[in-house]
């Protein structure tokens, strides 16, 4: 297999596991969050595992400039959910 194709593979298989496990997560995550609830040890876990993840495949995006627009919104859900997650985790320790 060369590199190209190997790439292609690899890119199929980052898109497919997004598509069916990751954004579905992190859809059901920003719900509760924007609920106000605070994350569970599951719940950061996952987040710390695509955190791991988007770093490693971040060279491969930056020389796909088709796949890029993907990831700066999937980078910019992650944020959005880290940064509600935190403030509801504030609110709930100051609460306490």
């Amino acid at each position: 297999m060369n590199d190209v194709s190997k790439d292609d593979a690899v890119v199929t298989t980052l898109l497919t596991r997004f598509e069916k496990i990751r954004l579905p997560h992190a859809l059901e995550i920003k719900k509760q969050v924007d609920a106000g609830e605070t994350l569970t040890e599951h719940e950061l876990m996952h987040l710390e595992n695509v955190l791991l993840d988007s770093n490693k495949i971040k060279a491969l995006v930056d020389e796909r400039p088709d796949l890029q627009p993907l990831y700066a919104k999937a980078i910019h859900l992650y944020h959005e959910i880290t940064a509600k997650a935190l403030e509801n985790a504030q609110r709930s320790g100051s609460d306490s």
